[in-house]
């Protein structure tokens, strides 16, 4: 039986602004490095081919950004036009030497990202099986731990009631912001959540990249006795020599890499040994071609993940990992979509759904600021 060609007939490109109820505050705010977040805008490709099938995709940012995502990804996706959406390697290879001048990491990649998985959400469609089926799950649901509770613009009274409901809707972690001026202030907060918590609910700390290299140590020492899973970005994210003196110096594990933009960066954490538990983020590093690209570097080195936000994509990529991950549980993009993952007994399961399982709610559509859509006409 010969396989069936398809092409692409057409690429739409939206970007999409998520208002978030509340500005919220980590630690680049308290050290005066950003302003608090008020929205998350998404860039959404959807793409079509001659036979009408559908694959959706995306990516996002924070802050600012937005705009340039969706400017390069309407430069680069004419050249898709007419293209075998099963080559999706060679098609991401096509797209970075299409806007080679602006490098392959930033908001390049991330444009592309967008494009990338809409091509793999197509392929598994196309195929019938969930994405984590089509590139071969190890398991059928993913240990889960919530952030957006933790922040600190939230009092402690309120983490605790945040961590309270989370816990009871079925995700199994909790993680909380530090990296205050006063770290004292950060201790007394962990102190109180552990407390909360008890010694048998898995409890993480982010500290955003804001401690100096003698803060980190410190820090790290001082958090010891809470029994921390992970220590999150406790240097610059760039840091890589400084990670992996905390990394050899700590009992607890380190875990960095969500702000990293490429593969090539990812690799000089693993080169220094910088990390124990890597956190990658599929619509920052360039898509999930990029993303099983660093998988298997990672593998090679036995290293643990816990992929960074945008979980409808991550809870794919972590089943087909072979070592036991965490996803990051967000409730912020439930508008988005029109389905929900299934989360019990501290793990986010996988639906049968084909494709990564999501269709875009017409709130999105009414939050899209800018569209384009190119095909074969044009």
């Amino acid at each position: 039986m010969s396989p069936v060609l398809d092409r692409i007939a057409s690429v739409h490109l939206s970007s999409v602004t998520l208002p978030l109820p509340t500005g919220i505050s980590d630690a680049k705010v308290l050290t005066g490095r950003q302003r608090p977040m008020t929205e998350v805008v998404f860039l959404f490709a959807e793409i079509t081919t001659d036979s009408g099938a559908e694959g959706v995709g995306f990516s996002y940012s924070k802050r600012a950004g937005g705009p340039a995502q969706f400017a390069h990804a309407r430069e680069v996706a004419p050249d898709l036009i007419g293209e075998d959406p099963s080559d999706i390697g060679r098609l991401w290879t096509k797209l970075t030497w299409s806007g080679a001048s602006v490098g392959r990491s930033g908001a390049a990649t991330q444009a592309l990202a967008a494009i990338d998985v809409a091509l793999w959400d197509l392929k598994a469609k196309r195929a019938g099986l969930p994405l984590a089926k089509l590139l071969g799950a190890h398991r059928d649901s993913v240990r889960c731990y919530n952030t957006s509770g933790g922040f600190l613009h939230e009092p402690v009274e309120r983490i605790k009631d945040n961590a309270t409901r989370t816990l009871e809707s079925g995700v199994g972690g909790i993680k909380i912001k530090v990296g205050q001026p006063d770290l004292a202030e950060d201790l007394r907060r962990v102190a109180a959540i552990r407390e909360h918590l008890g010694d048998g609910v898995p409890l993480m700390v982010d500290a955003n990249q804001q401690w100096d290299r003698p803060t980190a140590m410190r820090a790290g020492r001082a958090l010891e006795e809470f029994g921390l899973v992970w220590i999150e970005e406790p240097l610059d994210a760039y840091d890589a020599e400084g990670h992996a003196e905390l990394a050899r110096s700590l009992t607890t594990a380190v875990a960095t890499g969500e702000m990293l933009t490429s593969v090539a960066e990812h690799y000089e954490l693993i080169r220094h040994g910088a990390a124990d538990i890597l956190q990658p983020d599929a619509p920052r590093i360039g898509g999930i071609t990029q993303f099983l690209k660093l998988a298997t570097l990672a593998d090679h080195r036995n290293l643990q993940l816990a992929p960074h936000f945008a979980m409808e994509i991550h809870v794919h990529l972590a089943a087909a990992y072979p070592h036991e991950p965490w996803v990051e549980h967000f409730d912020w993009l439930y508008p988005l979509f029109n389905e929900r993952l299934e989360i019990s007994d501290g793990r986010m399961r996988l639906s049968a759904r084909p494709g990564l399982g999501i269709t875009l709610s017409e709130q999105a559509r009414a939050w899209t600021t800018d569209s384009v859509t190119m095909d074969k006409a044009a």
